[in-house]
């Protein structure tokens, strides 16, 4: 096995760096429907859409989660709580996508990166950065999400995020 150069992917084409963020509002009608697929999701994210949200996972128990709000949940019914609990919560929040790399085999694409986020609880404001991965698979001629895992690595914000998320929903 030849060892893998600095950001080059297995086949030596170079791995491109994504810094422009994804939020959800790009110009659909622009992206790649992989990337309007990781869009969409961002959309309805920012957007409380848990009925976008359903559209953008894979309705099966296949699908997984892990992330600092609900820990792992499996299968769509379980993930959808933790966005309910999210979205019916009085907090304003936002976040976007950065500093991530695009990987693609077959019917399989995945994103890799981080994402930063604004929690805003009353008078508190929570600066999140979360080490974010997610997983999209073609079914039906759909992009829908597969998987999704997200880290926070400061264990102080960690614990003070949970806490504030779990007191106002």
């Amino acid at each position: 096995m030849i060892p893998l150069k600095s950001k080059q992917f297995s086949d030596g084409s170079p791995m491109k760096i994504e810094h422009s963020p994804v939020t959800g509002r790009e110009e659909k009608s622009t992206l790649s429907p992989p990337m309007r697929a990781l869009s969409d999701f961002y959309e309805a994210l920012n957007g409380r859409s848990i009925e976008k949200m359903a559209k953008n996972w894979f309705q099966t128990d296949e699908a997984a989660m892990d992330n600092p709000l609900g820990g792992i949940m499996r299968g769509w019914t379980e993930i959808r709580t933790v966005y309910e609990r999210l979205f019916n919560s009085r907090s304003e929040f936002s976040f976007e996508f950065h500093d991530y790399s695009f990987h693609s085999a077959g019917d399989i694409f995945y994103v890799v990166g981080r994402e930063r986020g604004e929690l805003r609880t009353g008078s508190e404001v929570f600066n999140l950065a979360i080490r974010t991965s997610r997983i999209f698979r073609l079914t039906n001629g759909r992009w829908q999400q597969v998987h999704h895992h997200g880290s926070i690595d400061d264990p102080d914000v960690l614990a003070k995020y949970q806490k504030a998320v779990r007191a106002i929903s």
